[in-house]
């Protein structure tokens, strides 16, 4: 076991979620044992549990991180073009799915059923929504609420399609980016007067 260093709290839990990560990333959710990550972490049993009392606790405080990250790395600036931001904030996303896929692996699919998981996707998902409304130029509360729909549709599409993608799928990612962005501008366009994304091949 590693010399034990003292910290903070906020330091340890820290500690204890870095190296989580990189166990969770590595092998599948079921082969992830908390004995493991105290003895990486150079803590013992007792200290990891009173940070967090069962795995899926540390995993949910893990993901929730990853959601933090990936949010901030979705950059949605006005001057860019709609396509500019797609294509930056899915590239985000998917560069994270590629690089850790038993993690993504593990919370959609392992932990599918766990509610503070699946919260923490849906809130993901929400906040990546009303980014995109907020530069979408929406001309009235009616446009507003038909264009939250299919966006909302589309994030569930977009969550779907990748991680079948991480499982058994043969596309690029460029390939999987640029049919997540046909999708959304597709669906966007007929409810627009002017073209959402006039730089985006019809």
């Amino acid at each position: 076991m590693p010399t034990r260093r003292r910290l903070s709290p906020a330091a340890r839990r820290a500690q204890l979620l870095d190296v989580a990560a990189h166990l969770f990333a590595a092998r599948p959710y079921d082969e992830v044992l908390m004995e493991e990550v105290a003895e990486r972490a150079g803590v013992s049993r007792a200290l990891l549990y009173q940070h967090f009392a069962t795995k899926r606790d540390l995993f949910a405080a893990l993901y929730q991180e990853v959601s933090a990250q990936l949010l901030a790395q979705t950059r949605l600036d006005p001057a860019d073009t709609l396509v500019e931001q797609l294509v930056e904030g899915l590239d985000a996303h998917i560069a994270y799915f590629a690089e850790n896929r038993h993690t993504v692996l593990a919370a959609n699919r392992v932990l599918a059923g766990d509610l503070l998981v699946q919260t923490i996707i849906a809130d993901e998902l929400d906040a990546l929504r009303e980014r995109l409304l907020g530069v979408l130029p929406l001309a009235d509360a009616r446009t507003r609420a038909t264009v939250s729909g299919v966006l909302k549709s589309w994030l569930v599409f977009v969550q779907v399609l990748c991680v079948d993608w991480l499982t058994d799928g043969t596309a690029s990612r460029t390939e999987l980016r640029d049919v997540c962005v046909g999708a959304v501008v597709g669906a966007l366009r007929p409810l627009f007067d002017e073209d959402p994304a006039p730089d985006w091949p019809r």
